[in-house]
């Protein structure tokens, strides 16, 4: 691995998700559990195709399924036993690719085991899945090459890093140009006492190493991204009388974002018709939590949101109306509450 040295944090995480937890069963609270929105019937069909061995040893806060994927390279960050690989291997198609991280040797060896069965049960001629042992603090160490990825997911694992700054240049660095980071994991009301951070078992339970929502903003904007849009976000109960004691009155949410490499923005609103060509979002798109584009329907957009659908694999799935155009009375403009305007899950 380069020079990427083991810090106390990546030992702890280690020991804990490769000889602690057995079983999704072995977790101590909910962090790591909860889905944060219903799964779709496709997602569902794709989840029954993946050995249970996989299943039973995956830990994960969220769903991450990001639309329009046939054909795409993706990496998943911290792949844990390959669930998500799996799954989506199945939604990229035989000419996308699913590349997985992670540091964990004995979760590794749980996904590498079951390539061949999958490659099978999915009908597919060579595989379309491979397993990288690395840190996703150091993907460039790790082998991944710069501009090399469309998509990169990640489920309940940025958390885990003690380097939350180096894991978002590092996504952006090995992005394409247009590229997306989109990934669920926790969030903090506010930022966590060093009694909380320095806790193991709090740690491992993705607690005690969750950001504070505004400094993912911060950070992501820091190293390129465009501003975190906010796709769902569930508060977590975190059921350990325990834990909550430390805890004391830190709230915490289960939240996906996405993230686009894409060039700064404008902020000329645009008027934009979604024209349903997405598998599984035929009749709508939920984009964000602010903006649900319905097929054949003129939505005004931000200048922010409109460089992000038309700099990325979105740019073909919508017809832009030229500005000057006037929009008549047909526009739809997306009812802006409190809580989905900003970037913030609604916790504190």
């Amino acid at each position: 691995n380069g020079c990427f040295v083991d810090s106390v944090i990546h030992v702890d995480v280690k020991d804990y998700y490769g000889k602690t937890l057995k079983t999704r069963s072995d977790l101590k609270s909910n962090a790591c559990l909860a889905p944060a929105q219903p799964i779709p019937a496709f997602v569902l069909k794709a989840l029954k195709k993946i050995h249970p061995e996989v299943t039973s040893k995956y830990y994960g806060c969220g769903l991450v399924v990001p639309e329009c994927l046939e054909g795409c390279k993706l990496l998943d960050l911290g792949s844990g036993s390959g669930r998500d690989c799996y799954m989506l291997s199945q939604l990229v198609g035989e000419k996308g690719h699913v590349t997985g991280i992670d540091m964990t040797e004995d979760q590794l060896e749980v996904a590498r085991k079951y390539v061949d069965h999958h490659t099978q049960e999915f009908g597919y001629e060579k595989p379309n899945v491979d397993f990288v042992q690395g840190y996703i603090e150091a993907l460039k160490e790790a082998g991944l090459q710069e501009n090399s990825f469309d998509i990169i997911i990640s489920n309940c694992v940025v958390n885990l890093s003690p380097d939350k700054r180096k894991v978002l240049s590092d996504a952006y660095r090995v992005l394409k140009d247009g590229g997306e980071l989109y990934f669920s994991d926790v969030y903090s009301s506010r930022k966590l006492s060093d009694e909380i951070k320095n806790h193991k078992v709090l740690w491992g339970e993705c607690l005690g190493g969750a950001l504070w929502w505004g400094d993912l903003v911060r950070l992501a904007q820091e190293v390129g991204f465009s501003p975190p849009r906010l796709v769902t976000a569930n508060v977590i109960t975190v059921d350990n009388m325990e834990l909550e004691a430390i805890l004391g009155d830190y709230q915490f949410v289960s939240a996906t974002y996405r993230l686009f490499k894409v060039p700064k923005i404008s902020n000329k609103a645009s008027l934009v018709i979604y024209n349903g060509n997405i598998t599984g979002f035929g009749e709508s798109l939920e984009f964000d939590a602010q903006y649900t584009f319905k097929v054949d329907e003129v939505v005004e957009v931000d200048g922010e949101v409109a460089s992000i659908l038309s700099h990325s694999r979105f740019a073909e799935e919508f017809t832009f109306q030229p500005p000057g155009v006037p929009a008549g009375c047909g526009v739809k403009k997306p009812k802006v509450c409190a809580n989905t305007r900003t970037i913030a899950p609604n916790v504190s």
